[in-house]
């Protein structure tokens, strides 16, 4: 007789493996990546510098765009009593799908005029400007079209022809430390040799370190994430301040192109580490620290305006609660006043009825009738009645 091979019936234990094996939460990435790209990606970076840094072109080299064409070039007359002023310029950029809408903020006439004691007042005017803005859309009744353009990132950058940071620069880094990231960054780095680069980083770190400013921070790596990204980590922390080059020429040497600054002694390269630390700031700017610089300003920058906005409203709250209990105490009290002066309107009424009463008992005992008589009535006060 042959044998017939039924099919094996898969045990529970088997039949929950496999609806734990198609529950789909693994797609959840997927659905966050596609709803994120959908919607598109908000950031805003403000630099800061007086002009001649480079600050536009370096600009213009991260984002391989020209944001500035129809800027002109200030004359020497028009910098003696130079303003700060904003300027804000607003971006689409796609790559391979994501779409990034970039706000670059430019601070022109920082650093130029003779006086430049109180420049940083109006870059943290704007800051905080932008803060409660923020914080009363987010406040109001339309809470999904928020626009945030609040300052992620702030490239200072730190002129190549001194010892270290300048009065201005340690006031300004201390007045906006707490409000935005601030990223330092020599300018015109291919001024200098590799000993004044590194000898010019020392000092600036030193003075940071002296004057308790906080730059931005590198978030710690997780012990899961590969070697290679630990050690990129490591040399983009050791590269602060970023000493950069900016150049939108383009220069062909043997047969290659590249972006770079020639020289009579030789060529620049701009995105080549030996020359300058262009491609590291790049790098933390875009590739591995945006979304982190944008959760800084949220959970930390931002939190602090807003507890302390918060903070105020209810000290103004309460200053007006206590004049409300004065103005009340104050009523009662004119109250309170009234109701005495009737009372000892009416103990003094009593008073003179008892001796009233006393003199006509007197009168009868000696045998005398009244002649006239009072009716002093507490109801009826000062009121006489002849008898």
């Amino acid at each position: 007789m042959k044998e017939v091979a039924f099919p094996k019936l898969p045990s529970p234990v088997d039949q929950v493996q496999n609806a734990q094996e198609f529950i789909g939460f693994a797609t959840l990435p997927e659905q966050v990546h596609r709803k994120s790209v959908k919607r598109g990606f908000d950031f805003t970076l403000m630099v800061v510098g007086e002009s001649g840094l480079g600050k536009s072109t370096l600009i213009n080299s991260l984002f391989l765009t020209d944001l500035y064409k129809d800027r002109k070039v200030p004359t020497g007359e028009s910098l003696v009593e130079k303003t700060v002023t904003i300027e804000k310029k607003t971006i689409e950029i796609e790559e391979r799908g994501v779409k990034l809408r970039l706000t670059v903020v430019d601070t022109p006439g920082f650093g130029d005029a003779v006086n430049c004691e109180e420049g940083w007042k109006t870059v943290e005017r704007y800051v905080d400007e932008q803060f409660n803005k923020f914080f009363q859309d987010e406040s109001g009744l339309n809470r999904k079209n928020i626009q945030d353009h609040r300052v992620h990132c702030c490239l200072y950058f730190v002129p190549p022809y001194g010892h270290g940071l300048r009065q201005m620069d340690v006031e300004f880094m201390r007045r906006l430390h707490r409000k935005v990231n601030i990223v330092p960054v020599i300018a015109k780095s291919d001024t200098l040799t590799k000993p004044e680069i590194n000898k010019l980083k020392s000092n600036i770190m030193n003075d940071i370190e002296t004057h308790k400013i906080k730059i931005y921070q590198f978030p710690e790596c997780d012990s899961d994430e590969d070697e290679d990204f630990k050690q990129q980590d490591r040399e983009l922390k050791a590269s602060i301040p970023f000493a950069v080059i900016g150049s939108n020429c383009v220069i062909e040497v043997a047969g290659k192109k590249m972006r770079g600054r020639q020289y009579p002694w030789g060529i620049v390269e701009v995105e080549n580490t030996a020359h300058c630390d262009f491609v590291k700031l790049r790098t933390m700017l875009i590739s591995t620290h945006m979304q982190d610089m944008k959760e800084v300003t949220q959970d930390i920058h931002y939190e602090n305006f807003r507890a302390q906005c918060i903070s105020q409203m209810q000290q103004v709250a309460l200053k007006e609660r206590n004049k409300l209990k004065r103005e009340s105490a104050a009523n009662f009290d004119t109250v309170g006043d009234a109701d005495r002066l009737l009372q000892q309107k009416d103990e003094e009424i009593r008073r003179m009825q008892e001796m009233l009463n006393q003199m006509q008992e007197k009168l009868k005992e000696s045998g005398k009738e009244p002649a006239v008589s009072l009716a002093l009535d507490p109801g009826k006060r000062d009121s006489v009645v002849n008898v």
